[in-house]
């Protein structure tokens, strides 16, 4: 049996504004290490809701997430910026790099803040993410010197520095053309096919999630396929 990186069970979200209004109903369902997934569903069906709760930014739910088999229920917000920092990568539609940093340092950023390794064993780590993705020679180019699809690879590097259970991506591939769109689609695959990265990523983009491993689709609210 696989190994299980991330479950929800039966998690429901409720919004007060100003009345109660269901966001999330009865989301039950898990990922295998190694899974390459796609989260797909129209505007407004809580894709994004949802992904805020599996990453412990949102703890304001019913229900229980696990995240490597461990409970993110009632954990104080120390506990769980540590679980962001070190088991979960981030990569969103907007790159988020500081334009004049290097790349190589824009990598090494989140292993600074977790402070496991030295600075020089940190440095190590980031140039080898780099050779992964096959933008090692952009290390020492500043952010703002990078071109869009670049700027999104150095993204991916980067939400593997600490080396993640999961890495959770938000329409990655969002504002990118295609051609970069399936430069993101190969790294992604190849990281789940040759490294067992686990990765769970929202798109509307439907020729990229059917690539994946796996759909989980939503609608209102509700997953109606996985």
């Amino acid at each position: 049996m696989s190994e299980i990186i991330l479950e929800a069970r039966k998690i429901n979200k409720k919004f007060n504004d100003p009345v109660k209004v269901k966001v999330l109903t009865d989301i039950d369902f898990s990922i295998a290490k190694g899974e390459f997934v796609a989260l797909t569903g129209k505007s407004g069906c809580g894709k994004s809701t949802l992904l805020y709760i599996l990453s412990t930014m949102d703890t304001d739910y019913e229900g229980e997430l696990l995240i490597d088999n461990i409970s993110m229920v009632n954990k104080k917000e120390a506990y769980l910026a540590n679980v962001r920092n070190k088991k979960i990568g981030f990569v969103f539609q907007f790159h988020y790099l500081l334009e004049e940093f290097t790349v190589l340092k824009n990598v090494m950023l989140p292993a600074l803040k977790l402070a496991e390794f030295s600075e020089k064993e940190v440095k190590a780590r980031a140039m080898e993410k780099l050779k992964i993705l096959d933008i090692e020679k952009l290390a020492l180019k500043k952010a703002n010197q990078l071109s869009g699809g670049e700027k999104q690879r150095v993204a991916i590097a980067r939400a593997l520095i600490n080396d993640p259970d999961i890495i959770m991506g938000d329409e990655p591939t969002g504002n990118l053309d295609k051609n970069n769109s399936d430069i993101v689609f190969d790294l992604f695959k190849k990281l789940a096919e040759t490294l067992n990265q686990t990765l769970l990523i929202v798109t509307h983009d439907q020729s990229f999630a059917d690539r994946t491993h796996r759909i989980i689709t939503m609608e209102d609210g509700r997953i109606i396929n996985m």
